[in-house]
């Protein structure tokens, strides 16, 4: 009887442990996390940290004009499909951890640079009005839009992109398409 009273204990603080120890996810920037609650993902917030159950299967995030700098916390959003992110104050992008995306608008920020190598599936890019000097899209083969008109682009090769029907690149440094 001791035997299974003890298994019992044993058992139900392991449950407990797993129940408090649940993954979070960091989400350092106040406006991204105020935009995340304002969308109904809060539930459970402790501090800066959002339960990563709440986010880890949204599809479709517009956190567009929500005065955003820091997007840390986006790698845990893995099911996105749809991102929108336009006029924010963003300096920095990682989303090679978000390779579901098929949409993403990034487009009037403070972007210096924009790594989508990851993202393969992405079909829609929208990185205009940044300050993007280079652009890499070689790998994204299903893209067919792309946006990246007022920036510092001296060259683009999209070559590759036998999908792309929309290219907008005016005001940009091109010499070579």
């Amino acid at each position: 009887m001791k035997k299974i009273y003890f298994i019992l204990c044993v058992s139900l603080f392991a449950l407990l442990a797993i129940k408090t120890n649940a993954q979070t996810t960091h989400i350092p920037d106040n406006n991204f996390l105020q935009a995340l609650k304002d969308l109904g993902y809060g539930a459970g917030v402790v501090g800066n940290n959002v339960p990563t159950a709440n986010i880890d299967t949204i599809t479709n995030l517009d956190v567009s004009s929500k005065n955003i700098s820091d997007l840390t916390g986006i790698q845990d959003f893995v099911a996105l499909t749809v991102l929108r992110l336009t006029k924010n104050q963003l300096t920095n992008l990682d989303i090679s951890k978000n390779t579901a995306l098929i949409k993403l608008y990034c487009n009037l920020n403070q972007l210096p640079s924009l790594n989508i190598s990851a993202n393969t599936a992405l079909q829609t890019l929208y990185c205009n009005d940044n300050l993007l000097s280079s652009l890499d899209v070689s790998k994204n083969l299903a893209l067919k839009t792309l946006n990246y008109a007022n920036n510092q682009l001296p060259n683009l090769d999209v070559s590759a992109n036998t999908a792309l029907v929309q290219l907008y690149c005016t005001n940009n440094q091109i010499a070579n398409i």
